[in-house]
């Protein structure tokens, strides 16, 4: 009997050694199983434990294996492997006007291009605060309607690119005047300005038109120079923040220590993906940003897997749709998403009514993320429930509600000041 139980033991621990390697050699090759092949997991995966089964139990080995571990899975199975920052890329600052606001600020309109006629531009607007003692801190994140909608001001570019007609002021699919400055509360810039943050923003479809089939977009002109990347139009618009962030480093007026990324719903999805991505990106704000984002994938409140693949198939890559039925196959969930932010801080946000975007469940996403700021000492959540409505919980790992609906609002943004000030530091003025 002991020799039976001793060639038993023997069988499942060279069982568990060859599925180790296995593992290991996976990821060396950067190829994973098929979808069908992974398996089941009820509850959210532990972000501590590695593709193999491993536990990660120091700083050393999460920042070494298990985050760029994730990092690959996230970017197989579901945003897609966005391409490197170009060889070549330049800043062309287009207009600057330093009485902006009644002399508060300065306005600067940049044009971000890669050494192509084809590829699409980003035209970045970044208002900065004239009174300071210092470079100033910055909001930046990916607009639904065009700069122009952002400011009251008939000299900011009118954006050229694919647009919903249901957004105010456009017609056949493109912005016209009638648009300008009719969305001055959902970026609050006066309000940024006048606690001393700068802020940057980009029109999504002057990059990557929010469309299935976008000939104009980013994806395409990679794919038309013969450099296929299985990208969806979520890890577009992420790569175009990082792009962002890249002129914004070398602007004086700006501290490039001290940059949040914000976005709402689709492109609250997009600021979390380039926070957990880039590193530079010093606060994440996703607000409202549901499933996709900061909603657990394996929720059974709001939207799923299967809804969101079906309504933009554009927004992720080939691999996620194949989860649509088989969501509980997913080797993370969005918590590992928020982990690889570790040690940077976070700030979920929701509202009462949108119960589309789940947020109970996402103030659960960050409770399964927490283990990984506890590993490395930065804190975490410190809140063992949901708080009540109106109440900032802003610990690293924060988390607000509010009454309302699926909007970005200025009392919004005073939420986001109160948290970046908690963690950057009030502004010096």
């Amino acid at each position: 009997m002991k020799r039976a139980l001793s060639f038993d033991l023997a069988n499942t621990l060279l069982a568990l050694l060859l599925l180790s390697v296995l593992a290991a050699n996976l990821l060396a090759a950067d190829t994973w199983p098929e979808v069908s092949q992974l398996p089941l997991r009820l509850g959210p995966p532990d972000p501590l434990v590695m593709f193999n089964g491993q536990p990660v139990t120091s700083k050393k080995q999460w920042v070494n294996q298990r985050r760029p571990e994730l990092k690959k899975l996230f970017a197989h199975y579901m945003y897609g492997t966005a391409p490197p920052a170009p060889a070549k890329i330049e800043f062309a600052v287009e207009r600057v006007d330093k009485n902006f606001i009644g002399g508060k600020a300065t306005k600067k309109e940049v044009t971000i291009s890669f050494g192509s006629d084809i590829a699409p531009r980003i035209h970045l607007l970044l208002v900065t605060p004239n009174q300071r003692k210092r470079p100033a801190p910055v909001f930046v994140g990916v607009n639904f309607c065009g700069n122009h909608a952002l400011v009251d001001d008939p000299t900011v570019r009118l954006t050229t690119a694919w647009m919903y007609d249901r957004q105010i002021g456009a017609t056949n699919n493109r912005a016209t005047d009638a648009g300008r400055g009719k969305q001055i509360d959902v970026w609050a810039i006066e309000q940024s300005i006048d606690r001393g943050y700068a802020a940057a923003t980009f029109y999504s479809g002057d990059l990557e038109p929010d469309k299935a089939d976008a000939p104009e977009g980013i994806r395409r002109s990679y794919a038309n120079a013969g450099k296929n990347f299985d990208w969806g139009a979520i890890a577009a618009w992420a790569w175009g923040l990082s792009r962002a962030v890249d002129y914004l480093a070398t602007d004086k007026d700006i501290d490039a220590k001290r940059i949040a990324v914000v976005g709402h719903s689709r492109y609250g999805k997009t600021a979390l993906l380039a926070a957990a991505f880039d590193e530079r990106m010093a606060l994440a704000i996703p607000l409202q940003a549901g499933c996709g984002g900061t909603a657990p994938s394996r929720g059974k409140v709001g939207e799923s897997v299967k809804q969101i693949n079906n309504g933009f198939p554009h927004w992720f890559n080939a691999e996620f749709k194949k989860f649509n039925e088989q969501v509980d196959r997913l080797p993370f969930d969005q918590h590992c998403l928020v982990a690889l932010c570790a040690p940077r801080p976070v700030l979920f946000s929701n509202a009462v009514e949108d119960s589309w975007a789940n947020p109970t469940g996402q103030f659960e996403v960050l409770q399964a993320a927490n283990p990984v700021y506890r590993l490395l000492k930065a804190g975490g959540l410190d809140a063992a429930r949901m708080p009540e409505t109106g109440k900032l919980i802003d610990s690293q790992l924060g988390y607000y509600i509010r009454p309302g609906k699926h909007s970005m609002t200025k009392d919004d943004w005073k939420i986001f000041l109160d948290f970046a000030d908690r963690h950057f530091g009030k502004p010096k003025r």
